[in-house]
């Protein structure tokens, strides 16, 4: 990484997640003993790639995210971990965090849902953005037969999945064009499409089955399963077997 680089990594973590079904906002829901926001924010400092993180949590629970974080949020860990107010939409979060890291040359935006996203993955998004490419996300090809339906459930077309990919985070960016992009209004269900809205490239690299999105009760319970199994002494899962190599051919 070059010298004057600062990797920032925004974690919009104010989301209440009623899909999850639980009784609390979704990054502060345990999976193997720890929050998710615990875990996403213990893989982003594992990466060694990131030089501040910048939480959004709900505003009445930043006392008790800094709490959960513990000696995260102390001042002089080497990756300093700040938890500022999110608002009612994701957008609304992330751009608290760019407002709160001002000096940042470069920006992941990481899912605190993604909470086993390994370090490798992390790292990778970052080489790529230090080596010039303006917008990197992870994704992974579509496995599933995609149909695109009308109001009344009628097919109106089958896409190629070759050419899709489902993409994960963290989804990396250099900090002035993701500045710009939230500066002019516009809307997207992500950051890269806000970037692409923009006129930006954004490239995908391999993302990582690992990397999955905990957003229903049965992926709570995979999570919770992958834990156990990766904490458990003798022979279990092989997480190491379903993840997706680094040098695997992704579509740009």
């Amino acid at each position: 990484m070059h010298d004057t680089s600062r990797v920032v990594a925004l974690v919009p973590a104010a989301g209440r997640g009623v899909r999850l079904g639980e009784s609390m906002p979704k990054a502060f829901v345990p999976v193997g003993g720890c929050p998710m926001l615990t875990l996403a924010i213990d893989g982003l400092i594992a990466s060694g790639v990131v030089d501040h993180i910048v939480i959004a949590a709900p505003a009445e629970l930043i006392g008790e995210a800094r709490v959960l974080l513990g000696h995260r949020a102390d001042p002089a860990c080497p990756v300093p971990v700040s938890v500022v107010p999110g608002g009612a939409e994701r957008t609304d979060s992330v751009r608290a965090g760019i407002a709160a890291a001002p000096r940042a040359t470069h920006f992941l935006v990481h899912d605190a849902a993604r909470a086993l996203t390994p370090p490798s993955l992390i790292a990778r998004v970052v080489a790529e953005l230090t080596s010039g490419c303006p917008a990197v996300v992870p994704g992974l090809p579509v496995t599933d037969t995609i149909k695109s339906v009308d109001s009344d459930g009628t097919v109106t077309g089958t896409p190629d999945r070759a050419v899709l990919r489902a993409i994960q985070t963290p989804q990396g960016f250099h900090a002035d064009l993701l500045r710009a992009a939230y500066a002019a209004g516009m809307r997207a269900t992500d950051d890269a499409g806000l970037v692409e809205a923009f006129g930006a490239q954004v490239r995908v690299i391999p993302g990582d089955p690992m990397a999955f999105k905990i957003t229903t009760p049965l992926d709570l319970r995979l999570a919770r399963t992958l834990l156990a199994e990766r904490d458990t002494p003798g022979p279990g899962l092989d997480i190491a077997s379903i993840t997706t190599p680094a040098s695997s051919e992704v579509a740009r």
